[in-house]
């Protein structure tokens, strides 16, 4: 039923290409004329229900004290190097009027004073890390109301202040917080530009056609704009997390070319056979668009399964990326045919500069054997025969690989990259580098402790105590109590820097020992709070869902695929190599991110924990890409033994059939992945790195190896069904007989081995 829909839809946008073309292009102008009027700004919001952070957050709301809201350092010291504010009276003028200009931003609550401060030249003033003890570098904090009541407006007041007063006065001036975390743009335009390049490259070298090369971008880049800006339509209603427009990209990108290649191969295997373009076109997406249409479902749904983790960021974000997933498959089926009708005949062959590629002595490949041909290549030929009749060696050989690369996720340390982590040219990292030099590494993460007494004086002062004597804790600043609630809260300073696991271990310890302690069994209670506890929070709590996303993506994953195989060991397969897979790339970014191994190669300046919700994204993305390959590749592989009965020659031919498309698809993941791996900011390498990593090994160790071994070793238990069963399954084709079914053909014989 589905190949016949697709067949006509494919049919009807070949006819009327411009027809659909202008759709497309009203659709795409309509979303960005949204996106300006009702669209948002992204913003992070790293809070989820039921948390002690949360806990924390709403003690200190009801109390109304501010500091639930956003928060912002100006860090400041004398360009003189070797004077100091006590000795220079004009840096202590230009700290004072630093001051007042930031309390005079737009919804600034309030700001510390380390100019009255300097007066005090006392201990308190040190502790509260407002002065450093040698009384050369200041910071001025400054209090905001919570992100629903600001704007990235208030980000650039701020830089702007910055950067005018930089000029006007003789202090070096860095700037720091929260409020840069939840507005600063995203840095990933320079890597979509790099990365579509890389891909119009490979795909010329593939197709040998500037025309074939361009249509896969064009449709990628339409889908990229309606689905970028209907996210940032969805950035107006709710809070969509900065990661999600670079991850919809890296993920709409690689998605978006992959799946017009598939077709666009297809399609020029039919006119080679001598179709006309719009059957041609009509026939390659009731065929290839099934399995795109089946890939892009289990994306979808992979990703909005990341609900489990009960973390509303990464919900909404999962949902975001999901759109412009959805976006590029209803391209490939419409927008992609719509292409290929207004091209012509033009496709069937290469042009002047890819015949002289493919015949020259630096061609890639002879005519016959480029993605458009029908034969298989018979250097893939060959490799996978070679693979078959050594099925036990590279079966061994490349399992041992990958299990051998997936060993240091035993060591992976979740959490989040603070600014110590970003490149020295921002303004961010050199705030952090003064504020640890002057104060202490854990000045840069605060930790704030909401208490509610319930009435007894006492148990503030045991909190005090006991919070100040533990190892952990550098420093604690003068308590706050509102007169109206008696609500009290602490701003402690732990003794080490955010991202370091000790300061995750002192938090933990504060609730679990000293705080209970000091409360004791009545009525009081207390709760840890602030950026750096809410961020170890939800690490630990993602940490936690992870295994039922896990176990959730891999038995719909084992049902989609047993309905579409009409088999029982080839999902099982599937989702094993696929787990193999995934562990190898979650090993090599332990290595890279963690230990420091090739780090430079990619601009990382200094080791960090893995951010602590990439690996639940990473998974839910990956497994439904890698589904992808399964898919395209196992269908013909099931075609050819439907069509033979013989599972050797199925596994031969099916997979050298499908390998040079599939290698060239993964080449351009991967060569769009990695350009988003030498961006800034270390989360967004993260995901570059870690895609890129996944999907190289999932088409050439995991394809190319891997199932070719193991689908020889089964034999014909590959296609064992039981029969029972069998009856139970509601039918359903994805490939190659698709096509049958679309068009009236015979599929060749059914199964019979189960």
């Amino acid at each position: 039923m589905l190949s016949k829909a697709l067949l006509r839809l494919g049919a009807s946008a070949a006819r009327h290409p411009w027809r659909v073309i202008a759709a497309w292009l009203i659709a795409a102008t309509l979303a960005v004329l949204a996106a300006i009027a009702f669209g948002g700004r992204t913003a992070d919001s790293m809070t989820a229900p039921g948390l002690d952070s949360q806990r924390a957050a709403e003690l200190i709301e009801r109390a109304g004290t501010g500091q639930e809201g956003m928060t912002a350092q100006v860090v400041v010291t004398p360009l003189d190097g070797g004077a100091t504010f006590f000795d220079h009276g004009s840096a202590r003028t230009a700290l004072t009027r630093l001051q007042t200009e930031v309390k005079r931003l737009p919804h600034v609550l309030g700001t510390s004073d380390p100019a009255g401060a300097l007066d005090a030249r006392g201990d308190t003033a040190v502790r509260g890390g407002l002065v450093s003890a040698d009384g050369r570098i200041a910071v001025v904090r400054v209090q905001y109301p919570d992100q629903s009541r600001l704007s990235a407006e208030d980000l650039d007041a701020l830089v702007d202040l910055g950067d005018r007063l930089r000029a006007e006065v003789p202090l070096r001036i860095e700037m720091g917080g929260n409020l840069f975390y939840a507005f600063s743009d995203p840095d990933g335009g320079a890597s979509e530009l790099i990365g579509i390049l890389a891909a119009a490259t490979i795909l010329f070298l593939a197709f040998g056609s500037l025309v074939a090369a361009a249509l896969p971008i064009g449709m990628a880049v339409f889908g990229l704009t309606i689905g970028v800006a209907t996210m940032t339509v969805l950035a107006g209603v709710t809070d969509v997390p900065t990661f999600a427009p670079i991850l919809g990209s890296m993920v709409g990108l690689g998605v978006g070319i992959d799946y017009a290649l598939f077709v666009l191969a297809r399609h020029r295997e039919y006119l080679a056979r001598g179709l006309d373009p719009h059957e041609a076109a009509g026939r390659a997406v009731a065929t290839a668009g099934r399995p795109v249409v089946f890939a892009g479902v289990v994306v979808v749904v992979s990703i909005l399964g990341l609900a489990v983790a009960n973390v509303p960021f990464m919900t909404v974000g999962g949902l975001a990326v999901s759109i412009v997933v959805l976006t590029m498959v209803v391209a490939s089926v419409t927008l992609l045919p719509a292409f290929l009708g207004a091209a012509g005949p033009r496709l069937a062959r290469p042009g002047r500069i890819g015949r002289a590629l493919q015949t020259g002595k630096l061609g890639l490949a002879r005519r016959r054997n480029t993605v458009a041909g029908t034969a298989p290549a018979a250097g893939w030929r060959r490799w996978i025969g070679h693979v078959s009749r050594h099925p036990v060696l590279y079966a061994i050989g490349a399992a041992g690989l990958l299990l051998t690369a997936t060993l240091p996720v035993l060591g992976l340390r979740v959490g989040l990259p603070d600014d110590g982590s970003m490149p020295l040219s921002r303004t961010e990292r050199r705030a952090y580098d003064l504020v640890a030099e002057g104060f202490g590494p854990g000045t840069n993460g605060p930790l704030v402790i909401a208490a509610d007494p319930a009435g007894d004086p006492r148990v503030l002062d045991r909190l005090v105590g006991a919070v100040a004597a533990d190892p952990g804790i550098a420093s604690v600043a003068p308590t706050h109590i509102d007169r109206a609630t008696g609500i009290a809260t602490l701003v402690v300073f732990p003794t080490t820097s955010p991202q370091d696991k000790a300061t995750a271990d002192t938090i933990a310890r504060l609730r679990t020992g000293v705080l209970p302690t000091a409360i004791g069994h009545g009525p009081a209670r207390a709760h840890v709070g602030g950026a750096t506890a809410s961020l170890s929070d939800v690490g630990q709590r993602t940490s936690q869902r992870l295994p039922v996303l896990v176990a959730a993506v891999l038995a719909m994953s084992f049902l989609l695929l047993m309905l579409v195989f009409r088999s029982i060991l080839v999902p099982l397969k599937a989702v094993l190599l696929n787990l193999l897979s995934i562990g190898a790339a979650y090993g090599i970014m332990v290595t890279v991110f963690q230990w420091g191994w090739g780090g430079a190669l990619i601009g990382l300046e200094a080791t960090v924990p893995i951010v602590s919700f990439i690996p639940m994204f990473l998974f839910a993305i990956l497994f439904g890409l890698s589904m992808d390959y399964e898919v395209f590749l196992l269908s013909r592989v099931r075609e050819e033994y439907l069509r033979t009965g013989d599972n050797g020659t199925a596994i031969v031919e099916g997979i050298s059939r499908t390998a040079r498309i599939i290698t060239s698809a993964a080449l351009i993941m991967v060569a769009v992945f990695l350009s988003f791996a030498v961006a800034e900011d270390p989360s967004t390498k993260m995901f570059g790195l870690g895609l890129a990593t996944a999907i190289f090994i999932d088409a050439t160790v995991v394809r190319m190896v891997l199932v070719p071994a193991t689908m020889t070793l089964l034999g014909r238990t590959n296609w064992w069904l039981p029969r029972w069963l069998d009856r139970m399954l509601p039918r359903g084709r994805v490939g190659t007989d698709a096509d049958a079914e679309s068009t009236g053909e015979t599929p060749g014989p059914r199964l019979v081995d189960r």
